[in-house]
């Protein structure tokens, strides 16, 4: 297929949402070098898709990286924050830019068939075995950030300030980027002016590039409750405290948290993912354990709905004469991911001129949460960026059919390769350079 900079000089002007007008422009020297790196990078992405590592265990695929961040001269400085990297490579005065990719896999067994398919199984951190998958595009951006990386460090007559490159771990557990930022992250290095990321949709086909202004992510927080009961024969239950059917209202009760306590106009979810608890037919259990997942984005929404959980779980528990109130804890959260609007304009028009507004959209925000807001929440202007991987008949065969694609943690998440790699590196090329000095 043709480079992606070359067809993004076929557009014509059109408008962006917002009512700026655009028209893709030739290709920058820089981005003219995609071509000639693009087999090492497929090459890259191959490696990567075969050998993921789940969150926590990143040690290999780190070390590959650093390796490719040294030769290109970069600063790099590993374990950071577990198995992160931070890569710097100073060019005179100007702003610090941060581009961001993580780097952990999934617990998932791949089904695409690919030729290249991972075919891993680890230990996880509980000691079971698991296949392993890149079953969400860091694989992607993995190779889309080396492959900026390359063509910035190749072209340092083109920009000026400091190119900040961080490898962060343990996304797909929320935990990386905290631990990054509590292990010194912005105090032995650099703060940055702004950080980029990118992150894959199923929904948008490769060769294109959507965006949401303000929140564009929600926050995930993962709730343990356990309630307590008095066990007992089935058949007897009037000298038992039943825990399942104190389980059962304290779900239906939960639920009114949002239908009935938030404002409509608020996003939220709230899911009761999992319940466990009994051995038998005829025997009352002692307690059952439920594990939630709730899905917000203001943060005083968040707040109120974790206490409503505390609250409901207590008084189904007190109504129910239990023996004891129940455990509730908070095991894992990730705040919203918040585009900064003002940065989220200039990298829209920037890469809009070089793909062809044809190419970038506005996108509607969504439930899933991403722990790049961490960093945003520090108060550096953050964008992310949604990287279309979809090969584009296929998308529109699928919408014309009202066929659901498969998503991110699918066994059967396949990015269409070539187009959506050089897409990748283009946008997150573009933004860099829109955003350092100009010699």
């Amino acid at each position: 297929m043709k480079s992606l900079p070359l067809l993004a000089a076929l557009f014509v002007c059109s408008a962006l949402p917002g009512g700026a007008a655009l028209a893709a422009q030739a290709p920058s020297p820089v981005l003219g070098g995609i071509d000639a790196l693009y087999p090492d990078l497929d090459a890259l992405y191959q490696d990567l898709h075969q050998s993921p590592e789940l969150s926590l265990q990143e040690e290999q695929t780190a070390a590959k990286l650093a390796e490719r961040l040294r030769r290109l001269g970069f600063e790099v400085t590993p374990k950071v924050g577990g198995h992160g990297i931070v890569a710097l490579l100073r060019n005179g005065k100007g702003p610090t830019v941060m581009l961001r990719t993580d780097l952990d896999g999934l617990p998932v067994e791949e089904k695409t068939g690919l030729p290249y398919a991972s075919k891993v199984k680890v230990k996880d951190a509980a000691g079971a075995t698991v296949s392993v998958m890149h079953a969400c595009g860091h694989d992607v951006h993995m190779t889309s950030w080396i492959g900026t990386a390359t063509l910035l460090a190749k072209s340092k007559d083109k920009w000026r300030g400091t190119l900040m490159l961080i490898g962060q771990p343990a996304e797909e557990i929320g935990a990386g980027a905290r631990q990054m930022l509590a292990d010194g992250l912005f105090k032995r290095f650099p703060k940055p002016d702004f950080a980029v990321a990118l992150h894959t949709t199923g929904t948008a086909a490769a060769g294109t590039v959507q965006f949401t202004p303000g929140y564009s992510m929600a926050s995930v927080d993962s709730v343990d409750v356990t309630l307590y009961g008095k066990g007992g024969h089935g058949a007897y239950p009037h000298t038992t405290v039943d825990p399942v059917v104190l389980a059962a209202r304290t779900i239906l009760s939960l639920q009114t948290l949002i239908s009935r306590e938030k404002h409509p106009l608020e996003p939220a979810v709230l899911t009761v993912g999992s319940i466990h608890g009994g051995t038998k037919h005829n025997i009352i259990p002692d307690d059952v354990k439920l594990q939630l997942t709730l899905r917000t984005y203001k943060p005083e929404v968040r707040k109120a709905l974790l206490a409503g959980i505390e609250r409901v779980a207590k008084a189904e528990a007190m109504a129910a004469n239990a023996p004891r109130p129940p455990d509730v804890s908070v095991t894992e959260g990730t705040p919203a991911n918040f585009n900064d609007p003002e940065l989220t304009k200039r990298l829209v028009g920037a890469v809009g001129r070089v793909l062809g507004p044809k190419n970038i959209s506005e996108t509607q925000p969504v439930m899933g949460g991403e722990d790049f807001a961490e960093y945003g929440r520090t108060g550096i202007p953050a964008v992310m960026l949604w990287l279309g991987i979809t090969e584009p008949k296929r998308l529109a065969s699928a919408q014309a059919a009202g066929e659901a694609l498969p998503s991110a943690h699918s066994p059967l998440y396949a990015p269409d390769r070539e187009r959506t790699l050089r897409t990748g590196v283009t946008t997150l090329t573009t933004a860099a350079l829109e955003l350092l000095g100009k010699p």
